[in-house]
């Protein structure tokens, strides 16, 4: 008897933090460590989207992002990806000017038909799985033919839920970053980069 052909999963890897003349000046005071180049971003970009090409050839692909922190790694992601696709975007809301997480508001719904299509959900950040695991519920309803989750950022140490993504950029230790469309009370999404945000700076 054939098996069942498992889901490839492109894992990611482990960035290793920069010397302090990495961050610029005006963000010393600001951030511990610079953790993820621009250059080091760009690289992976290219080769998740390699990845994710390869595996959705002819297939019907719906790129469904979860707004907000997504924008940057959106965009540089799907303009690598040689492939017929559509887009959408689904608001969901879980931090407010702060470090603790609440209840999960979707701000922004879905527009396209799903049903019998492929999907690829984008996130920036997979940490306790629960915006990933809702997010994933809501798409089911609408009756894809498969669903697979791309994120930038992996930091498997505060998981709460059973979940992992099937493409991921860098795996990353519990830190609080900043950077790159990561915020935290809405700042610092437009640096190029991704840096580890000082803790005297939300631990108030």
């Amino acid at each position: 008897m054939s098996k069942t052909p498992q889901k490839s999963r492109l894992r990611g890897t482990s960035p290793v933090p920069l010397p302090d003349e990495y961050i610029p000046r005006r963000l010393r005071g600001e951030l511990a460590t610079l953790l993820i180049a621009e250059w080091q971003i760009e690289h992976r970009v290219k080769a998740l989207a390699a990845r994710i090409e390869k595996d959705f050839a002819k297939k019907d692909l719906v790129v469904v992002s979860l707004l907000n922190g997504t924008v940057m790694f959106l965009a540089d992601l799907i303009r690598h990806l040689n492939l017929p696709m559509h887009l959408d975007f689904m608001g969901v809301s879980s931090y407010r000017d702060g470090t603790q997480s609440r209840e999960l508001v979707f701000t922004k719904d879905l527009r396209l038909e799903f049903k019998g299509r492929d999907v690829l959900l984008v996130d920036d950040i997979l940490d306790t799985g629960k915006t990933l695991s809702e997010a994933m519920k809501k798409l089911r309803q609408l009756k894809p033919r498969e669903i697979r989750t791309c994120v930038l950022l992996d930091k498997a140490a505060r998981r709460v839920e059973k979940i992992e993504a099937d493409y991921a950029g860098f795996e990353i230790d519990d830190l609080f970053v900043v950077g790159y469309g990561l915020d935290y009370a809405e700042r610092y999404r437009n640096l190029p980069f991704v840096g580890v945000l000082k803790p005297e700076l939300y631990e108030s």
